[in-house]
């Protein structure tokens, strides 16, 4: 409870409100990452990126049993295909992204001429898009899909989110997220750091509570509980309907800032996506 308070302090927060003096993206990285390490000083950094399974280690030789056989093996297989399938018009997505599937450690990123983050999904749609073709629904199907198959092209690339602190804008988005992550909401007046870096490893309704540091790496995720794939931001979704508090928009500014913010303290970590979860 007292280390949750020292990291809260440390990032430059108070109650869920934006302190009068705020820490660099930098030091907010270096802050998070150490209150992790001490918090769980057993785990070795990188495996920050297998989220509940670094510090859950009966859950842990499951998930290892399952990941011998993973339950996505038939995303990748759909997004590949989608990958590799023209359009209408004859393109594919590899005109959208001409260095290939492995881009995903490219997002989320800040566009500075649009004045807003950008993410992998986004991308895509606007790819399909400017093809013209209709965009995907953003939880879970082709999206999650294409975004699987493009995960696992990237995996090992390095998580290194850029905030550039010269851009006023670009550090308000990432200090909304942040202040996001941190703020209270919903009936039970919870917020992600209530469980993600007040109580990881504890018990709430059979689940153990996952440290946030690595919580991004490993997207998009196959639930036992949903029986498909499903993105980032229909866990947010989720979140915020567990406790009780009216969910975002899927890619919505909202959750595009807070990705922004969640996947730049995972800074350092290698991608792992995607993966497989309860």
């Amino acid at each position: 409870m007292n280390k949750a308070i020292a990291m809260v302090t440390a990032l430059g927060l108070t109650c869920g409100a934006t302190a009068a003096v705020q820490a660099s993206p930098q030091e907010d990285q270096e802050n998070f990452k150490q209150f992790y390490m001490e918090r769980f000083p057993d785990v070795p950094q990188e495996d920050f990126i297998n989220g509940v399974y670094s510090i859950d280690a009966p859950g842990r030789e499951n998930w290892e049993a399952i990941e011998e056989f993973p339950p996505y093996e038939t995303a990748l297989s759909d997004g590949e295909e989608m990958w590799n399938t023209a359009f209408a018009n004859g393109k594919t997505y590899q005109d959208c992204f001409p260095d290939g599937p492995g881009v995903a450690g490219k997002y989320p990123h800040w566009d500075k001429d649009r004045g807003m983050v950008v993410t992998m999904a986004l991308a895509v749609n606007e790819c399909r898009e400017a093809n013209n073709e209709k965009p995907l629904k953003y939880k879970k199907g082709p999206i999650a899909n294409i975004l699987a198959y493009m995960a696992y092209e990237t995996r090992g690339q390095i998580t290194n989110v850029e905030i550039p602190e010269d851009d006023p804008k670009a550090l308000e988005a990432y200090e909304q997220g942040k202040h996001f992550w941190f703020a209270k909401r919903g009936q039970l007046n919870f917020s992600c750091a209530n469980c993600h870096a007040q109580n990881p490893g504890a018990v709430l309704r059979t689940e153990t509570l996952s440290p946030a540091y690595g919580h991004t790496t490993h997207w998009p995720v196959y639930r036992s509980k949903w029986g498909a794939m499903g993105t980032l931001h229909r866990r947010f979704t989720g979140c915020n309907k567990q406790v009780r508090a009216k969910p975002f928009k899927a890619q919505g500014e909202e959750y595009r800032n807070l990705e922004y913010f969640l996947t730049s303290m995972s800074n350092g970590l290698p991608l792992n996506g995607p993966g497989a979860r309860k």
